[in-house]
């Protein structure tokens, strides 16, 4: 595709899907936020995007307003919100209405194994599998940007806790690397009508994520295995009890089984090695605050 490229993205202002937005500058894309309200527009230009569309996933004629012109979408969905699955499939169709060449839905590893906010991911895969787009269906691994909400509790208390097993293996993954397979989706062809596992090497349990928190803070911290309420009330998210529910059966599914994954096909897509959890570590201990 010749000249400049408009890419619309959903959650340009979040912690997530926000770290998409400088990879598609790196390359020459123009980037067009979905902001629901103007505050939510004044943040993403201080993200550095090019454009604002304001509307609503909710609001299907806003969509269609949002995608006109553009070359590409990237959409991830809210989290645990019980209609994610019609959000999705509403910007699908507004996408196809327009024209748009390119979609980069970021999902979740393993959306077929029975979680009910997995499963809502499936309904937006099989729009996109019919929709004529070219389209890149990215299934990422637990986010290692999870940890740092965890991370002043680890420096100065010297405890890292989830809600589940400590010996449970979770693969993991840093988000900025599927940032880049997500801008490489959306301004190259070479990932046309894939799905993609996305993931580090190695599963660690928390004793090992444990282990390399305690290098790079200098000091011991101990894995630790809180309850569900007890975690929950040191977490400060705006869920609804439906939403919590579905957040506690992620745990739960952890705590029996983990979450298996392996870096085969990131490393092969970025060729380089993905950013592994030690790196994360070292780089979230840098940048945090003292005090």
């Amino acid at each position: 595709m010749s000249g400049e490229q408009t890419v619309l993205v959903v959650g340009a202002t979040g912690r997530i899907a926000g770290l998409v937005v400088p990879e598609l500058a790196r390359r020459g894309a123009r980037v067009r936020a979905l902001a629901r309200d103007d505050a939510q527009a004044a943040a993403a230009r201080r993200r550095g995007v090019d454009e604002i569309a304001l509307g609503d996933l909710r609001d299907p004629a806003s969509l269609r307003a949002a995608v006109r012109g553009a070359d590409g979408v990237f959409h991830i969905g809210p989290a645990f919100v019980p209609d994610e699955a019609q959000l999705g499939l509403h910007l699908v169709e507004a996408a196809v209405a327009a024209g748009v060449r390119r979609f980069a839905f970021s999902g979740v590893l393993h959306p077929t194994n029975g979680l009910a906010n997995h499963a809502s991911k499936q309904p937006v895969e099989q729009a996109l599998y019919a929709s004529g787009m070219d389209f890149a269906v990215l299934q990422p691994a637990t986010v290692l940007q999870n940890i740092a909400g965890a991370w002043p509790a680890v420096v100065e208390h010297g405890s890292f806790g989830e809600p589940f097993s400590a010996r449970s293996r979770v693969a993991r993954v840093d988000y900025r690397d599927v940032a880049e397979v997500a801008a490489i989706a959306l301004t190259e062809d070479r990932l046309a009508y894939g799905t993609y596992e996305l993931a580090a090497d190695g599963m660690p349990d928390r004793h090992a994520l444990a282990a390399a928190m305690s290098d790079v803070v200098g000091h011991a911290v101990v894995a630790v295995e809180p309850s569900f309420e007890a975690w929950r009330r040191t977490v400060p998210l705006p869920y609804t009890e439906e939403q919590w529910a579905l957040l506690a059966a992620v745990y739960a599914d952890y705590h029996d089984h983990g979450s298996a994954g392996n870096g085969v096909v990131l490393r092969a897509i970025l060729g380089r090695e993905p950013r592994t959890p030690g790196e994360y570590l070292r780089e979230l201990h840098r940048e945090a605050p003292r005090r």
